[in-house]
């Protein structure tokens, strides 16, 4: 195994001015605003009919992150906003959809086992995720030495990114300070 620790500078001095994300409306400002042609759009570059159902769904997925600041939310949670709109519109529908969506890249599924995966709208910006292994609590962040760090490691084997999706796992500070049951 090739060891690229050394190619980060640990100095104090250095430490990245790009930190983890934790108030979810420090994103929301940053995050791009959809409108219904660009869901259009999305629906048609998939090949598939626009209808009001699948327009629901991207309607709803944008509206829990724009509105409500959700912008990771489950298959269920996004089936519960999308079911008090229209309780016609199946569980298998939405989560059909969103995978459907997850394949063409415009919404990311951010994995942690032995939990639900949750879903984004793919933002234009990169971000990689820190996600609680408790809570489930995911913060964003970037930092310019990851990346490139991550394109030293695929230049050293000879690969040429085309993209990447980096998740990190531990306890946030709020589940550290839980008391632990022994």
């Amino acid at each position: 195994m090739t060891d690229f620790s050394n190619s980060l500078n640990t100095d104090a001095d250095a430490l990245p001015t790009f930190l983890p994300r934790h108030n979810e409306s420090q994103i929301i400002a940053k995050n791009q605003r959809y409108k219904n042609d660009d869901f259009k759009k999305m629906i048609r570059a998939m090949g598939l009919k626009i209808t009001e159902q699948r327009m629901l769904i991207l309607t709803c997925l944008h509206d829990a992150d724009v509105m409500a600041g959700e912008r990771h939310v489950t298959a269920q949670e996004l089936f519960e906003k999308v079911s008090a709109v229209d309780k016609g519109v199946g569980f298998a529908t939405v989560y059909r959809f969103l995978r459907n969506l997850a394949e063409k890249s415009f919404v990311t599924e951010v994995r942690m086992g032995g939990q639900p995966s949750r879903y984004e709208l793919t933002s234009q910006e990169h971000h990689d995720h820190l996600t609680c292994t408790s809570c489930g609590k995911i913060c964003e962040f970037e930092n310019e030495k990851i990346e490139k760090l991550q394109a030293q490691v695929a230049e050293h084997f000879g690969f040429v990114l085309t993209s990447h999706i980096l998740e990190l796992y531990g306890l946030c500070p709020s589940c550290q300070a839980k008391p632990r049951l022994k």
